[in-house]
């Protein structure tokens, strides 16, 4: 990522300053207290900050509770710095140093490279192999190191079916942009200028990218947007959405948009023109043997990995436990089903109210311990995470709980949406999700997310009769249809990481990013408007409360 011009960024911050002042300093509307009115400030400094990229988004997060205290929306610092010790922080940490396992031994390599050994027969059989294998991985490590692992393997494939030669040459005619015509990699004639990479190079590197930001949906902890907003309905509301609970939001979405999207790229935008793949499949099982045996230590990790993902699953399957229980189906007394689940009653411990060891922060800050019983990381490995991530979910909580208890969000609400209230629910949904994809193109999703949740999580009261449910599931809906949006927008590289890093990899031109990704984003609007309200009406009743 280029440097940001010294000038440029100081006069950026400067503006955030005088703009922030402004705000702080005018005389405050009517419903809106004096601590909701700096709160509000601190949003457009931080906002300001983040839309513009003139400080990285960790440091911009940080000043957060600097302004606030200065402010004195919080009495002490203290207080301001509480969202960075939230717990599902702890969880996200887990989550990432466990991804650093799967690293380390090579595993999530090795899934890909097995997929595409298995399934790329075809060309679009070939990207649709690479996007399922992006896409699952993206669900337990970030979208972001997933592009990156991902990125050079699509392109190792590339060279495998079109040649080393032929793609290095595209690339070199992009980089020239000479005007002249040049033979595409496809067969056929082509103006540099106009169209320098294949159509199987393009829909194989935007499959990538967007095959990340869709997987990311369908875990907890598979992308940043989720965990903010699962970070801030705890803080604002006390909702807790559980690992299991969030699987039957995101697998569903998962598993409609992603073959929806692999269908757009290779039917409509970027058909392949070739038929022969089988070097690259080859090559997949090449690299597959060359890989040998999982060592033993591998075999550890990926006996914890699952484990892990497993009691994160069964630690969501309370409800059903507790009906088999009461039913004479498991032979499970209540105390121990309250050491297992959580709850008031007493424990095998022979205390009263337990979080229940099955808790999924519990399950995952203890599979971090046992990696290292496992002789399989040591501290230098599991340290290495993104900590610039970490510290933007803690601003955020902070960010996020002064604009709810100083009652900041439910103005900016009221103000804003009020005059959609009684509008369809169809409607609504279409709104918000039009809305969150158009600024996560604008900034990083992690950045929207951030700031746009807490003002969904304030608009259930003015939406819960329009939608015919509590203030408190409506703030849900909405929330969780933003989140879900903020990983659907393909058209720039600044708008996710992984768009950033198949940009920059220097294959790929942004106009063909752009053309695919302005139909992805309107198609996307329209089917995720439709499917959100599909489960809202049959599976989150259920599910979300």
């Amino acid at each position: 990522m280029a440097q940001t011009d010294p000038r440029k960024r100081l006069l950026l911050f400067v503006l955030a300053l005088v703009g922030t002042a402004i705000i702080a300093g005018a005389p405050t509307p009517s419903g809106l207290s004096v601590r909701g009115q700096f709160a509000f400030a601190t949003m457009f400094f931080a906002g300001f900050l983040w839309v513009t990229g003139t400080l990285p988004l960790a440091v911009t997060a940080l000043s957060i509770p600097v302004l606030l205290t200065i402010f004195g929306v919080y009495a002490d610092l203290d207080a301001a710095l509480t969202g960075f010790a939230d717990h599902l922080i702890f969880l996200f940490i887990a989550g990432f140093m466990l991804a650093n396992a799967l690293q380390k031994y090579d595993i999530d390599r090795r899934i890909a490279l097995w997929l595409m050994s298995v399934m790329g027969s075809s060309p679009r059989r070939l990207v649709l192999a690479v996007m399922l294998a992006t896409a699952f991985l993206s669900m337990w490590v970030s979208n972001t190191a997933t592009a990156a692992m991902m990125t050079p393997i699509a392109l190792g494939v590339l060279s495998q079916v079109l040649g080393k030669e032929t793609v290095e040459a595209a690339k070199t005619t992009d980089t020239a942009d000479t005007g002249d015509s040049s033979p595409a990699p496809d067969g056929g004639t082509v103006a540099a200028d106009d169209e320098a990479f294949s159509n199987l190079h393009v829909s194989m590197l935007l499959g990538t990218a967007y095959a990340a930001s869709v997987g990311g949906v369908g875990t907890l902890i598979g992308t940043p947007p989720n965990a903010v907003l699962a970070s801030q309905l705890n803080e604002i509301l006390g909702y807790e959405i559980g690992f299991a609970q969030w699987l039957l939001i995101g697998i569903p979405i998962v598993a409609i948009t992603l073959p929806l999207v692999w269908y757009v790229l290779t039917y409509f935008l970027y058909p392949p023109q070739i038929d022969d793949v089988s070097d690259a499949r080859e090559m997949a099982r090449q690299y597959l043997e060359e890989e040998g045996e999982l060592s033993p230590r591998g075999k550890r990790v990926a006996l914890i990995f699952t484990g892990t993902a497993l009691l994160w699953v069964v630690g969501g399957l309370g409800d059903g436990v507790k009906y088999l229980i009461d039913n004479g189906y498991l032979p499970l007394s209540d105390a121990w089903f309250t050491t297992l689940y959580g709850g008031e009653g007493t424990s095998v411990f022979g205390v009263d109210g337990h979080q229940g060891t099955l808790y999924y922060v519990v399950v995952g800050l203890a599979s971090v311990p046992a990696l290292v019983l496992a002789d399989t990381m040591e501290w230098d490995d599991l340290v290495d995470i993104d900590w610039g991530t970490i510290l933007l979910f803690g601003g955020g909580i902070a960010l996020a709980d002064a604009l709810a208890t100083t009652g900041a969000t439910k103005w900016i609400a009221d103000s804003v949406f009020k005059s959609l209230t009684g509008a369809p629910i169809v409607l609504v949904v279409g709104i918000v999700v039009l809305l969150v994809i158009f600024l996560t193109e604008m900034t990083s999703n992690t950045a929207t997310a951030t700031i746009i949740v807490p003002i969904l999580i304030s608009i259930g009261g003015v939406f819960a009769a329009t939608l015919g449910l509590t203030d408190v599931a409506a703030a849900v809906f909405l929330s969780v249809s933003g989140a879900i949006a903020a990983s659907f927008a393909f058209a720039l590289p600044v708008a996710t990481p992984p768009n950033a890093i198949v940009f920059g990899s220097g294959y790929l031109k942004q106009e063909q990013m752009m053309r695919a990704g302005v139909v992805l984003n309107l198609i996307m609007t329209v089917v995720l408007t439709g499917l959100i309200w599909l489960l809202f009406q049959f599976v989150w009743p259920h599910v979300l409360w």
